[in-house]
């Protein structure tokens, strides 16, 4: 496989860089995260939660208890960085925190499913809900799994040259 030119950084550097890009990153799905479990936790207190059956109810929990966890695997690297700042421990902070978000990730996969499965099994059955929560999962694992593990395994060189955007 070919190998990418080196930045000419130096390793604080490509941890403060590295740092920022992943809460870059963090910036685009925790509010989404965050949002979808305020909803989460608003649909208990509606009047048509009690027409729920018992595996709707599951369902909803299940649900809920994947939100908040997910919620917290994407703000636990700003708790991380806070908890060890200017402790000398950045390269720390930044793959523990690249692991916290990959397992975020993961869990969101099965949040969405799941919210998708009530919704749609409340809206239309419980086939077509089990149905399109699996095409979720299979589109998640997908686009954040097989994709990604497609590029670098026939990846090409990286390009860092002054044609090349920031």
């Amino acid at each position: 496989m070919p190998t990418a030119r080196k930045r000419n950084e130096t390793h604080a550097e490509r941890d403060d860089r590295n740092f920022q890009e992943l809460l870059q990153e963090l910036r685009v799905t925790q509010t989404g995260v965050q949002i979808l479990f305020a909803f989460l936790l608003t649909l208990a207190f509606t009047a048509r939660f009690e027409d729920l059956d018992d595996f709707q109810r599951g369902t909803y929990v299940t649900t809920l208890l994947l939100a908040m966890t997910s919620t917290v695997l994407f703000t636990s690297p700003a708790a991380l960085h806070r908890r060890l700042f200017r402790r000398g421990a950045k390269r720390q902070v930044v793959e523990t925190s690249s692991r916290l978000v990959t397992a975020g990730l993961a869990v969101l996969a099965l949040t969405l499913a799941g919210a998708l499965l009530l919704v749609v099994d409340v809206v239309v059955n419980r086939v077509a809900g089990c149905a399109v929560a699996g095409g979720a999962l299979l589109l998640c694992v997908a686009l954040w799994g097989a994709l990604p593990h497609r590029i670098r395994r026939n990846g090409t060189p990286a390009r860092h040259d002054a044609t090349s955007a920031p």
